[in-house]
């Protein structure tokens, strides 16, 4: 059965202190129309910006999840996208008069509590999931760090966490959509390490963080001196040791930092923009790798989409750079000058033509009696199209050139032969930034895509 996408019914509102700035920030959750998605207006700022809950706004991940759009930041978002996550919510637009989310009480179950108060209201449009159709990794290997996404039916998540500490040991937590994420996941609160509180204040963090909203875990025994010590260095009341916590607060589970590290999961993979269906399998998760792995699927996603409409070319049609006005912008000749026509071009994105015929001088040995145009010259061309779009965005492109720096993720998924005309679409990754370009390219014979792959390229000025 289909599912239809939910916003909240009313307004609601929350106030509390940002966990890091400390300021003190009211968040009106509002309803949002369909296809919204989830998306912040920080009203104390002039002409109240946006921030869209993207991974490519991703700008820091040291304590939390930081997004950035024009020119305005928003902090430690993770634990309300969770709950909207959690609770199936897909459109909100979220008024903050702050820089940062209140933190609460370290958990998301504040928030949940406020968003049930109002109730959900059902919209006409269905969900728009994206099914994880290959196995998608992000690994750190020297952190010991991997996030992996499984093609499934359904949405779930298994954490696994080991901190090489006696107190927490190693834990695990999972989510399934037979699961109750308001009772068995929004509650569970952020945690750190006692050794860690100095530093982060010394950094002038957690100027919001107090006993009522993480948990503090001893490693080892800590004079009460030491105790008492940090607790005057944050202004806060005096508190023992008890059972590798303090003991100001009692665990509401016994895994409870796992269950924690699963509701940062659900926030940072809101960034995604859609809902997913897949299994995702975290070992040592963090910020920072949690957004990772959403960048990812998030540009399979663009990859996929640009797929569906394939380029059309008409040969009657006015090229908008002929060969002579290639030659112009290229300094590759006879017999390594690869493309003959430029049908289009934008801002992001260029489209390019290559013929091939049996003139071509490889096919004299690759391969004599079954020509086929090699890979390695499949991307030169795709990478000499992209080079139009890159030479575009220069003042005076005839004195710069571009070099290859890497190519990536190259998939080859027909022979190109004699007779063929290829028609190669490429996209900015990102936009240009210090001459690097990075690309997203397909080729395309007739309705067949033959070839896929990703290319970083630098600009750089010809030397005389």
């Amino acid at each position: 059965m289909s599912q239809m996408q939910k916003t909240i019914r009313e307004s609601v509102s929350l106030t509390g202190r940002g966990l890091h700035t400390g300021c003190e920030v009211k968040v009106t959750f509002c309803p949002a129309p369909e296809n919204h998605g989830y998306k912040f207006k920080r009203i104390d700022l002039e002409n109240h910006p946006i921030i869209t809950a993207n991974a490519d706004k991703v700008v820091e991940t040291s304590r939390g999840t930081v997004l950035e759009e024009n020119g305005a930041r928003i902090h430690t978002i993770e634990h309300m996208l969770a709950a909207f996550v959690g609770l199936e919510i897909d459109n909100v637009l979220i008024e903050i008069s702050g820089p940062e989310a209140p933190i609460l009480d370290g958990s998301a179950i504040q928030y949940v509590d406020a968003i049930k108060s109002v109730g959900l209201q059902e919209q006409s449009a269905e969900r728009n999931f994206y099914v994880i159709k290959e196995r998608t990794v992000f690994r750190d290997e020297k952190n010991n760090i991997e996030l992996v996404a499984y093609p499934d039916d359904n949405f779930s998540v298994d954490v696994m966490v080991d901190y090489n500490s006696k107190v927490l040991g190693h834990q695990y937590a999972s989510y399934h959509p037979s699961h109750d994420f308001e009772k068995e996941i929004a509650a569970s609160r952020t945690f750190v390490f006692f050794h860690e509180l100095e530093i982060l204040q010394k950094n002038n963090l957690i100027k919001g963080g107090d006993l009522q909203n993480a948990i503090v875990i001893l490693e080892n025994e800590v004079p009460q001196e030491e105790l008492d010590r940090m607790a005057d260095l944050f202004n806060k009341p005096h508190v023992k040791a008890k059972e590798g916590i303090l003991n100001n607060v009692d665990l509401r589970f016994s895994n409870e930092p796992a269950r924690h590290k699963l509701l940062d999961i659900l926030g940072d993979l809101a960034l995604i923009g859609q809902p997913i269906k897949g299994k995702i399998v975290a070992s040592r998760p963090g910020h920072y790798a949690n957004t990772q792995l959403a960048k990812i699927i998030k540009d399979n996603i663009t990859k996929e989409l640009s797929r569906i409409a394939i380029p059309q070319y008409d040969p009657c049609a006015e090229p908008l750079y002929d060969i002579n006005q290639i030659k112009q912008l290229l300094p590759h000749r006879y017999p390594f000058l690869l493309i003959d026509k430029i049908i289009h071009m934008d801002e992001k994105s260029v489209i390019g033509i290559k013929n091939v015929t049996m003139n071509e001088n490889f096919f004299q040995g690759h391969f004599p009696n079954e020509p086929i145009m090699p890979g390695v010259l499949q991307v030169e061309a795709m990478a000499q199209i992209g080079g139009i779009l890159a030479l575009s965005q220069v003042d005076d492109p005839e004195n710069y050139q571009t070099l290859f720096l890497k190519i990536d993720k190259v998939r080859f998924k027909r022979k190109v032969i004699p007779g063929d005309t290829i028609i190669f679409r490429l996209e900015l990754l990102a936009p240009i930034r210090r001459g690097l370009v990075n690309m997203f390219g397909q080729a395309f014979v007739g309705d067949q895509l033959v070839m896929e792959g990703e290319l970083m390229a630098q600009v750089s000025k010809i030397k005389e």
